[in-house]
């Protein structure tokens, strides 16, 4: 039971990010979508620090519901991803798709990689 809390806790946390970073970049059809890139990035940074954090700190796995599955969860958003890149191929504004589908990609992987090397 104490994890299910950790779970909706960290979701909710994460959530309530996601939202005020919508609400500092809403998301117009013909510009990039900042905010979900914004949100996904950290939610790859935090998932990436705390993966490797729990090979060096085992002690770590107590969190792990708490940052991992609820508020990276949380932040993290592949529906609106997909919604947002559907609204510019919709739109016909191709370069920002290509674009965003290349750096959400890049920056979540390079997170990751560089986490790894630390």
């Amino acid at each position: 039971m104490k994890t299910i809390l950790f779970v909706f806790i960290g979701g909710g946390l994460g959530s309530i990010f996601r939202w005020w970073i919508s609400r500092l970049f809403p998301f117009d059809k013909s510009i990039f979508p900042y905010a979900t890139l914004l949100s996904n990035a950290i939610a790859s940074l935090v998932l990436a620090f705390v993966i490797f954090q729990l090979k060096e700190h085992p002690k770590w796995t107590s969190i792990q519901p708490f940052l991992i599955v609820g508020f990276c969860g949380g932040l993290s958003t592949f529906s609106t991803f997909s919604y947002e890149n559907f609204q510019l191929l919709q739109q016909g504004q191709l370069a920002i798709f290509g674009f965003n589908i290349f750096v959400s990609l890049t920056i979540g992987l390079l997170a990751f990689w560089f986490l790894a090397r630390l």
